[in-house]
């Protein structure tokens, strides 16, 4: 049986309902506390007058990771239009005006190079792996794709198929297909409830006039940046920059200015009820914060300190996050993890999680108590621990040259400037156990929630009770009976 619903409720008022508060001041860096990161190559960063940018980290090696991202992707579409970020981006590799499509993989491969590219919802992404002396070709081949792309209309009929079978395969990956569903429901009607790829009748009827027209509208100088990471010189990258992306005009074609599509973030629930399948699968998420926020680092501490977890884990009940071993003890679930999605001017924050249908209701009890008692109970130790495993994982993230490439294109056009390591330790280390419980009650307590699954839901609680509702309780008022008995207990 197949059950799909959607209902919506009020638009979260938070922002206007609740009042900011000041976090612990980010303490001075000493050399003798961060020393190391002290140490670490800096991040040079060079504007254009055109207005593009380019940022680099030079760092000894024999290879680097240049790239272009670009302020665009499937938020700034419209509903007509919705996929053509990501068609574009499949589309950039099929032959340019100097190189058809085979010349251009042959002469990444004579390079033991790797070119590829991703579309996001807010970005568009381009980069290239090579030995530090093929940088120029790279930067000229990046270039090439980019601005003098043929968009061959017989390539565009063939890459219609290749798209859509793309889709079938994401939509067997149900963590992707639920992540989706989610988005939709809590920005409904806006750019962010949109997908990446577009729906399946505008992959097959966009047209190469959809792909120029979204270039000549998106592919400005000011929303683009180049990156570059590794064995790279930060003058030449500069140069390289001027000479081959100097001619990107500095304003859309048609002199329209681009909006961003505000993002509103709905509480409310898709359903999609498959009884035939062996467990749920459910995405549980409030609406988080951007990227510039002031709570977007605690959340991060949130996210690590209620983890994730799998059965196959040798980690069960002795795992440090509580949510990770309420679950474990319980049996209440096969696997869970905690996300954290920022956008420019908002976020999504919540847990994905799977199980048996006959746990469904279990699991979610035990994952609405332990977000909800970090409005109240939360211990030091819990907080220190998660702070040294955030600082660990960011620092384990910047291991090689391309995430370290993908973390500088990404802070350049979110915060116009990258942070260093030092600075984002700061940050973390001056977030208190008070500073969790205040983020906690700023974004759990008492407000609304988006929901996502599908799978055997008939364990599912209701969101706020209804007559459909087969287990006869409700999330919402179990929320607050929790928040109750965890406020009279501490």
């Amino acid at each position: 049986a197949i059950f799909i619903r959607m209902h919506s409720l009020k638009l979260s008022s938070r922002l206007a309902s609740k009042s900011l508060r000041s976090f612990s001041t980010v303490p001075a860096v000493t050399p003798s506390v961060y020393q190391n990161l002290y140490s670490a190559p800096s991040t040079d960063v060079t504007s254009l007058k055109s207005g593009m940018r380019v940022a680099s980290q030079t760092i000894h090696g024999e290879t680097a990771t240049v790239g272009v991202w670009i302020d665009a992707g499937s938020r700034y579409e419209t509903a007509a239009n919705n996929g053509v970020a990501h068609f574009l981006e499949h589309i950039s590799f099929k032959g340019t005006q100097k190189r058809t499509q085979q010349q251009l993989e042959v002469e990444i491969e004579n390079m033991g190079g790797h070119l590829n590219a991703y579309t996001s919802r807010e970005q568009t992404v381009y980069y290239a792996r090579v030995f530090k002396n093929d940088v120029p070709q790279a930067m000229e081949i990046l270039s090439d794709i980019l601005t003098n792309s043929l968009m061959d209309k017989d390539a565009i009929e063939r890459e219609r198929d290749v798209i859509l079978r793309e889709m079938v395969e994401v939509n067997k990956v149900y963590e992707e297909q639920i992540l989706d569903h989610l988005h939709e429901t809590a920005f409904m009607g806006t750019g962010l409830g949109r997908t990446i790829l577009g729906p399946e009748e505008n992959i097959k009827r966009l047209t190469r006039d959809d792909l120029v027209n979204y270039v000549q509208t998106h592919y400005t100088a000011n929303r683009f940046v180049v990156a570059g990471a590794g064995a790279v010189d930060h003058t030449q990258l500069v140069d390289l920059t001027e000479k081959h992306f100097g001619k990107l005009p500095t304003a859309p074609k048609s002199g329209a200015q681009v909006v961003m599509d505000p993002a509103v973030f709905t509480g409310s629930d898709k359903l999609i009820r498959f009884d035939s399948m062996k467990e749920a699968h459910v995405a549980y998420a409030f609406e988080g914060a951007s990227w510039s926020s002031e709570f977007a680092f605690p959340l991060m501490v949130i996210q690590t300190l209620l983890g994730s977890w799998d059965r196959s884990s040798p980690a069960g009940n002795n795992i440090a996050s509580r949510l990770a071993r309420d679950i474990a003890e319980n049996d209440a679930a096969d696997s869970f993890m905690t996300f954290n999605t920022c956008y420019k001017d908002t976020g999504l924050f919540g847990v994905y999680l799977t199980a048996p249908e006959m746990c469904l209701e279990e699991a979610m009890y035990r994952t609405t108590y332990n977000m909800t008692r970090l409005c109240h109970e939360v211990t030091d130790e819990e907080v220190a621990r998660a702070k040294n495993q955030l600082k660990a994982n960011m620092l384990v993230q910047q291991d090689n040259f391309s995430n370290i490439c993908e973390d500088i294109g990404r802070q350049m056009l979110t915060y116009n400037r990258r942070m260093s390591s030092a600075e984002m330790a700061a940050r973390i280390d001056a977030i208190s156990t008070e500073d969790i419980k205040i983020t906690a009650n700023r974004f759990f307590n008492d407000e609304d929630h988006a929901l996502a699954a599908v799978g055997p839901l008939h364990e599912l609680p209701d969101y706020n009770g209804s007559a459909e509702d087969l287990t006869g309780r409700d999330i919402r008022r179990e929320v607050k009976w929790k928040q109750f008995q965890i406020k009279e207990a501490v």
